[in-house]
């Protein structure tokens, strides 16, 4: 019943998309409706590497959704108040185009889901969105966020998969927390600078000890040449545990390409005597090789300590070729290679990992 009840949702919102064309090209740009997306899919052949990425001691090989870019379904708005004053919404869900579900099953717009104003005062937004870790790493990642559950800066750096098995701020999940629920998001943007803060809070239980939150500060800088980000984040369970993380980066245009290099970190209480602290480091870029084919290359150091067990951690090299097709459509081949160090050699698991991709991507 729950995936009809979806199903129809998300159709009646594209039949309500669709019927408002004629007068959507009546209005200005600013207060029209935009229906976007990305449509990724491609094959995967690895060695050393479960489905899930885990270090495993045979080889797999899938059909995945989202190995270049996250494939999403999205809606977006803006509406022209006057005064330089502006409404604007954002929904967006992902999507698994190998079977045709979604990427989260208990939330219809896992991605996105906020509404606010923007004006000279800044932009203050509400609802679900991204967590300033998440901003500050994205501005700075050296593939672009490309092949997300395998990139370190997203899964671990950016919490997105951190696999702590608690629920730091209101995520929804013991698993992440690159987007929370529940946040207002204030942004201010002054000439080639801009500050935000991001304030999380759960819904109070009345059995619950505290509620689960998250408080972020963040800089960012833009320019062509050079651009850069900070963020500090804390966030909070709702058993009082505390999750601290920052991350910092630069980005560069130099030798006919973009390069980036970045720093994260984040000290995780696990339990009341338990602690993680993890330490990633990446450095890589875009490389145009022609005016239809890029060439994207990132390093990754991952180091792991926990309360208790040995240092551990890996090495991560990954690479594209990205053919463009036209402005909208590119073909792609992926290459990685994982060095599993210390205790995240599993007994009985191979220490090297390597994988090999192809795949095609449309964004529309």
């Amino acid at each position: 019943m729950k995936f009809h009840a979806r199903t129809a949702c998300m159709a009646g919102c594209l039949g309500l998309f669709a019927l408002q064309g004629p007068f959507a090209q009546a209005q200005t740009v600013a207060n029209g409706v935009t229906v976007y997306g990305i449509a990724d899919l491609g094959v995967r052949q690895a060695s050393g590497l479960t489905p899930g990425n885990a270090p495993s001691p045979g080889r797999n090989g899938l059909v995945g959704s989202g190995i270049d870019t996250t494939s999403r379904l999205g809606f977006r708005g803006r509406d022209d108040l006057g005064g330089g004053l502006a409404a604007l919404f954002n929904l967006e869900s992902g999507l698994n185009l190998n079977d045709g579900t979604s990427i989260n099953s208990q939330k219809w717009f896992d991605r996105a889901a906020f509404l606010g104003l923007s004006g000279e005062a800044g932009t203050l937004t509400l609802g679900r969105q991204t967590t300033l870790l998440g901003d500050s790493l994205g501005k700075i990642d050296p593939l672009g966020f490309r092949f997300a559950p395998f990139n370190p800066n997203v899964a671990l750096a950016g919490l997105s998969a951190h696999g702590l098995g608690q629920e730091y701020g209101p995520a929804g999940s013991a698993n992440g927390s690159f987007r929370l629920d529940n946040t207002l998001k204030y942004s201010l943007k002054t000439g080639a600078y801009e500050w935000r803060a991001l304030r999380a809070q759960g819904v109070r239980q009345s059995d619950a000890p505290s509620q689960a939150g998250a408080t972020e500060l963040g800089l960012f800088y833009d320019t062509p040449e050079l651009n850069g980000s900070l963020s500090l984040s804390q966030f909070q369970t709702a058993e009082g545990l505390s999750l601290k993380a920052v991350s910092a980066g630069l980005g560069l245009a130099a030798w006919g390409g973009r390069w980036s290099a970045s720093y994260a970190r984040h000290v995780a209480e696990t339990s009341t005597t338990q602690e993680t602290r993890r330490d990633i480091l990446s450095f890589g870029g875009v490389l145009p090789l022609s005016a239809q084919l890029d060439l994207v290359l990132a390093l990754y150091h991952v180091k792991r300590q926990q309360t208790g067990l040995a240092n551990d951690g890996f090495n991560r090299a990954v690479g594209f070729l990205e053919y463009k097709l036209s402005r909208r459509s590119l073909v792609y081949a992926e290459l990685d290679q994982t060095q599993w160090q210390g205790a995240a050699h599993l007994p009985g698991t191979r220490r090297s990992a390597t994988g090999i991709s192809l795949g095609i991507k449309q964004v529309f």
